[in-house]
């Protein structure tokens, strides 16, 4: 039987476009900004990704504006445009540090708004942008982030124009519901430490393995890293970054952000030096085992 394109899982096609933002974020801003198409889907045949599924994710994103096709020396390719790599920015801090506990003296923000049926799109745009930003429903219509969040939700409201459907407040909490209790009522704080608890699941094993290991090979550092990156980046989105009074003492955050850097340490030289044999049209020589590639440094992450 043949299998089409529409035949493909959903799960498998939004795992190719995860990867591959991934692949993207980690990978290709560090290689110029640029990737050969047949270079790349090679490499991330290496990361259990087909070829079709690649191709999609790349035309998907093209279309999304995030890629521009480009030749370089001979190779077809695609490089990133200014929105890929400003919207790459924008969750490098979340990605790469994590949302640090807010402080509880500092307070909390308060959004509530009361936007029309006939405005249900608009509605749903601003809790899911909410959502991103870290709050938590704790009523109709009432949304709740440590204070640090006003700017971001200023802004978030700004833009989509409903800013005289919205109420914005700043206080301190004072009496009434246990605070542990709104807190927990607002945010799925055991969905985000399942996850935590997951990923420290998933690689603390071997983190130790590689830990010990004389030689690491370039495919494994590769395949690993990317890994690694692609599970990791989902998780800080979903962390409201909630002052340390109101979690749990057994709160699995902090012990999964020291085994994330622990990881990135480790891998991300072997990973960009294999990777970047790909980006030469001549023919690559065994795999690699460590090392940095020539001008490949490791990610900047932003302090």
């Amino acid at each position: 039987m043949t299998v089409t394109k529409g035949d493909r899982p959903a799960a498998a096609t939004r795992r190719s476009r995860t990867v591959l933002v991934s692949f993207l974020g980690a990978i290709v801003r560090k290689m110029g900004n640029w990737m050969p198409i047949a270079g790349a889907v090679e490499l991330l045949s290496e990361a259990g990704l087909d070829a079709p599924s690649v191709r999609t994710a790349v035309f998907r994103l093209k279309k999304r504006g995030w890629l521009v096709s480009e030749s370089r020396s001979g190779m077809r390719g695609y490089a990133l445009t200014p929105a890929a790599l400003e919207a790459l920015a924008t969750g490098d801090e979340v990605i790469w540090h994590a949302r640090q506990p807010a402080d509880l003296g500092d307070g909390w923000c308060f959004v509530n708004f009361s936007v029309p049926e006939s405005a249900r799109a608009l509605r749903h745009q601003l809790t899911a942008h909410l959502t991103s930003l870290g709050f938590g429903n704790i009523g109709s219509a009432v949304w709740i982030a440590p204070a640090r969040m006003l700017p971001a939700a200023q802004r978030a409201i700004a833009e989509l124009e409903l800013t005289e459907q919205c109420a914005v407040f700043v206080g301190d909490y004072v009496a009434g519901q246990p605070l542990p209790s709104m807190v927990r009522g607002g945010w799925d704080l055991d969905g985000i430490d399942q996850r935590y608890r997951e990923f420290i699941g998933e690689y603390e094993g071997e983190a130790d393995r590689l830990a010990e290991a004389g030689v690491i090979a370039g495919t494994h550092a590769f395949v690993t890293y990317l890994s690694v990156i692609d599970h990791w980046r989902k998780l800080p989105f979903r962390d409201p970054g909630l002052p340390r009074e109101v979690l749990a003492e057994d709160w699995s955050g902090p012990a999964a952000v020291r085994l994330f850097e622990r990881m990135v340490t480790t891998l991300e030289g072997r990973a960009l030096a294999h990777a970047a044999s790909y980006w030469s049209a001549q023919p690559r020589t065994a795999d690699r085992t460590d090392g940095r590639a020539d001008g490949a440094e490791p990610l900047q992450r932003t302090s």
